[in-house]
């Protein structure tokens, strides 16, 4: 069993919108199931549809600002200094209607997957 591990190579991995994600550690860069750490850019005007995960997600805001609407009627603005947890099963959209980008850090337990997502069409 590994003492730790060091990461110097994280993954980029482009989505729809532009939005760049450099995953630190999780499934896609280091077979890590448990936790994801990523470190993510949003264009102004980038979105993304709404989803029902099965996992947790903490994220930290580092620059500008982020929409998030809970369950279609809870908007909440997130600023840079803040941090915000959403609990799996929790209907949730992430967007950047604002001018300017934002850069922020997210944290999936357990580790953030393509198949337990659940994005809506």
């Amino acid at each position: 069993m590994e003492k730790y591990k060091k990461q110097s190579s994280p993954v980029q991995i482009l989505v729809p919108g532009n939005k760049l994600i450099e995953e630190h550690f999780g499934i896609v860069s280091t077979d890590t199931s448990d936790f994801s750490l990523a470190h993510m850019e949003a264009p102004a005007g980038w979105a993304e549809p709404a989803q029902t995960p099965e996992f947790d997600e903490i994220t930290l805001m580092i620059r500008g600002r982020m929409r998030i609407i809970v369950d279609q009627d809870d908007i909440i603005e997130l600023k840079a200094g803040e941090s915000f947890v959403s609990y799996r099963g929790t209907r949730i959209q992430y967007s950047n209607p604002y001018p300017d980008e934002n850069e922020y850090w997210s944290v999936c337990m357990p580790a953030f997957s393509p198949d337990t997502v659940h994005r809506e069409e």
